[in-house]
């Protein structure tokens, strides 16, 4: 007897995008969501692909460490030289923040 399957067959299988890029290249998926009356591309980073890099989330003003998973959105206007990389959560919580950061006092100012 064979043990019981896990996953639907099928499941997991390249499927390629509508840009014609491969599906899990950057370790996650694409989509779009609309913000403050623009459209928004937004690509969702594993921890395992962002490993050596780290980048500064316009959210909160923190740094986003190596191999943290993450998003990546842009204004689909502007083209990806307005990417933005942003935690989750801050990415979710977007439209409670409000449009000034508040820093601590000893926050580094980049």
């Amino acid at each position: 007897m064979s043990p019981r399957r896990n996953r639907p067959k099928g499941a997991g299988e390249y499927s390629p995008r509508a840009d014609g890029g491969p599906a899990g290249r950057y370790g996650g998926f694409q989509s779009t969501e609309s913000w403050r009356g623009e459209q928004w591309s937004l690509r969702h980073v594993a921890g395992a692909s962002a490993a050596g890099k780290s980048y500064r989330c316009p959210g909160c003003d923190q740094e986003i460490p190596s191999g943290v998973a993450h998003v990546v959105a842009w204004p689909e206007h502007s083209g990806v030289d307005e990417r933005r990389h942003w935690h989750k959560a801050c990415w979710n919580a977007k439209d409670r923040r409000t449009t000034r950061v508040q820093r601590s006092r000893n926050a580094p100012r980049y």
